[in-house]
């Protein structure tokens, strides 16, 4: 197991020239990364031992994994960039591509983006446009194209632009979800299908997408059973590192993350039985909701578990909407799975949707299984659709009895004296 003494962020200068990046700027990512790491995960006492292969893939994301995917690309597999998880990996893999995503979550690249975009939209926008213009993302680097989707202004407008940078494909995501617009939406999946054909030039038959949804419906049935085991009371694995294995979900090999993470399981159960926790038992337990946290973005965690409290669900496209639904194959032709995976997709509750109730009972419901005893919706600035749909939230909360606080910030460390201030308050709220 890691000692963190030895833990580091690899580089591989060779590789990246490889992929037409900024080497010399990017050469202060991986000591930067390397000690948030070491100091948010690794100062953590009692961690599970599976978090190894974690903490190992962070290790690894701007080399081995990176040599993976142009592995892949030598192969002739298409690496398709993603931003949402509205865009159907379930056809990528069915076609024998890699999905990655590539959601900004550094302040880093912000001033790049702040060259050409506006200063007062999503941060996580500018965060993953500015890694492409500025080539600081090797991740970036290594797709061929990229598929963005309509679900916010900022960044559907964004895409028209890094098409200038790198081929971008768009798919329309409708707002509404009456019988109209999901026959809109399965035009758009035919439609992304197509596009993938031509790229990979051959067709995806019936074998081949039965097969790609039953392998991302096992990832997601494994990331259910984690989230199950950690909202054991006690928790046997803290927020941070499930915030983590989260994120990882988006940039690791499907079928190898999905037998990690049911190792990882198997440790918690033996935990659960050996009274081995990540947070005494009476630790606040508190559930965060809210727009997307992408890697590295570990700011709001680090700031409630640094308190004192264990985070204990995510309802976010980085947690439970990315996993809580599969899909069933039983004994389906092409279309009917088409549209069986589109109802998929047509349940993940994103704030772009008017009207969004299903999201208010959501976000009540999973509260309750989690047993947290409070939510704090976290919001990036400038994202109007969560900002506004907090004001629902609040009420809900309001008329369940649930305590509950909002706040919005952005991925600088200048606001983190008054977040610790705003979170220390509402911890000492929900043990009165």
């Amino acid at each position: 197991f890691y000692m963190s003494d030895n833990f580091q962020v690899k580089t591989n200068p060779d590789l990246w020239a490889t992929l037409d990046m900024d080497i010399d700027r990017f050469m202060n990512v991986p000591p930067m990364l390397t000690d948030a790491f070491k100091t948010i995960f690794l100062s953590q006492q009692n961690r599970p031992k599976m978090m190894a292969y974690f903490d190992d893939m962070v290790s690894n994301i701007f080399t081995g994994r990176i040599q993976e995917l142009v592995d892949a690309k030598g192969e002739g597999r298409p690496v398709i960039g993603t931003f949402c998880v509205y865009v159907p990996e379930e056809i990528i893999q069915a076609a024998n591509g890699v999905c990655i995503g590539l959601c900004g979550g550094s302040q880093g690249s912000i001033a790049d983006a702040e060259k050409i975009l506006p200063r007062n939209i999503c941060p996580m926008v500018k965060s993953a446009f500015g890694f492409k213009v500025g080539r600081l993302c090797p991740l970036f680097q290594a797709v061929d194209f990229v598929y963005g989707e309509t679900t916010c202004d900022a960044k559907k407008k964004t895409w028209e632009l890094l098409d200038h940078y790198v081929p971008t494909h768009v798919m329309e995501i409708p707002q509404m979800k009456r019988e109209r617009d999901k026959r809109l939406w399965i035009e758009e999946v035919k439609d992304f299908k197509q596009a993938i054909e031509e790229r990979v030039d051959k067709e995806i038959t019936e074998e081949d997408l039965k097969s790609g949804i039953e392998t991302l419906n096992r990832k997601r049935e494994a990331m259910q059973r984690l989230n199950n085991l950690r909202q054991h009371n006690p928790s046997p694995i803290s927020g941070r590192d499930m915030l983590l294995i989260q994120q990882i979900a988006f940039y690791d090999i499907p079928e190898r993350y999905t037998a990690k993470v049911h190792e990882l399981c198997d440790e918690l159960e033996k935990r659960i039985a050996d009274q081995s926790f990540a947070a005494a038992q009476g630790t606040p337990r508190v559930m965060v909701s809210g727009t997307p946290m992408a890697l590295p973005n570990w700011k709001l965690h680090n700031l409630i578990e640094g308190a004192g409290a264990i985070v204990v669900n995510e309802e976010s496209c980085i947690g439970t909407r990315y996993y809580k639904d599969t899909i069933d194959t039983g004994g389906a032709s092409m279309d009917q799975m088409l549209e069986k995976l589109t109802e998929r997709y047509m349940k993940i509750d994103c704030s772009c949707f008017t009207p969004n109730d299903d999201r208010i009972d959501q976000v009540i419901k999973e509260s309750r299984d989690s047993g947290a005893e409070g939510i704090i919706d976290y919001c990036l600035q400038f994202c109007h659709t969560y900002n506004i749909e907090a004001v629902k939230l609040r009420e809900a909360c309001a008329k369940e009895g649930i305590p509950f606080m909002a706040i919005e910030t952005d991925y600088s460390p200048e606001d983190v004296g008054q977040l610790q201030t705003r979170v220390e308050a509402f911890l000492e709220q929900i043990q009165e």
